[in-house]
This record gives C-alpha cells, structure tokens and sequence, in this order.
C-alpha cells in the first residue's frame, strides 16, 4: 500500500490516494446527473442499475479514503502541512462530514425505497414516482455540496 503515499498527479502536497479520491468526488455530481438523464428519458430501468453501481463504487472509495486517512496518522497527520487556520479547516470539514452523511442517508433511503417499491411490483413513473423524483433531487444536491465541500477542504489541506 506503499502507492497510496506517494506523490499525488495534481500536483499538489497530497498523496496519490487523496488525488484519487478527490478526482472521483469531483466527477460523482456529473456521474448521477448522468444516471438522472436516464430516468428523464425513460429508461427506468438503467437509470436503477446506473444509480446503484455509482452508489456502491462511491461506498467504495469512501472506504479506501478512511483506509488511507487512518494509515496515514489520521486527520491531524494532514493539517501539519497546511497555512489554514486549523479551526476554520476543522469547522469546514465538519460541515463536509455533515452533509456527506445526511446526503448518504438520503441516497441509502431513496435507493432501498426505490428497490422495494419495485420488487411489489411497482412501477416507476407511477404511485410514489413524485416523491421519488424529490428525493433524488435532494440526494443529487447532497452530492453536489459534498462534492464542492469536499474539494475545499482537500484545497484547504494541500494547496493553501
């Protein structure tokens, strides 16, 4: 696991595993918007697929950024480096953190109610696709403010 501590490809203080992950939460708004565009076109079934596959991959890569944070000397090991202030890098990163996991739970809730809905034989658009289509908005927006969150701290942490 050695790779993971070695200089990042932004070109930046960060090591790669840090440039990997902050590349992929970067681009997670565009991958859903994507999976989105299925739905509004129809594709019910693919738009499914397609939001489950991101969903699972990001649980994923999530893990491998705590992985590489906690082998890496955890959250105080990465604030050494940087000029920031370390309560205001601390206070945006709670916010991060906030939205990350309130986002998470409403993506976790809309996918699963999504998944019975459709194993009662429910079918999408129909009874409960309204309220469906609002909490994928709400999750899509959770991943959007994740997304830029995110990128601030990493820019608060390795380029400021």
């Amino acid at each position: 696991m050695d790779y993971m501590f070695q200089p990042g490809f932004l070109g930046t203080r960060a090591p790669f595993f840090m440039d990997f992950v902050t590349l992929i939460v970067a681009l997670l708004p565009l991958l859903v918007w994507v999976a989105i565009t299925f739905a509004q076109k129809a594709n019910y079934t693919l738009h499914g697929w397609t939001q489950s596959i991101i969903f699972v991959f990001s649980l994923i890569v999530v893990g491998y950024f705590e992985y590489g944070v906690r082998l890496g000397g955890g959250y105080e090991a990465f604030v050494q480096n940087t000029k920031v202030a370390h309560d205001y890098l601390f206070v945006i990163l709670i916010i991060h953190i906030f939205i990350a996991v309130l986002t998470l739970g409403i993506w976790t809730s809309t996918l699963f109610g999504a998944y019975k809905s459709s194993k009662r034989g429910g079918v999408l658009p129909g009874v409960g696709s309204a309220s469906h289509k609002k909490a994928g908005l709400r999750t899509f927006a959770g991943i959007v403010l994740t997304s830029l969150t995110g990128i601030w701290v990493y820019l608060l942490l390795f380029v400021f």
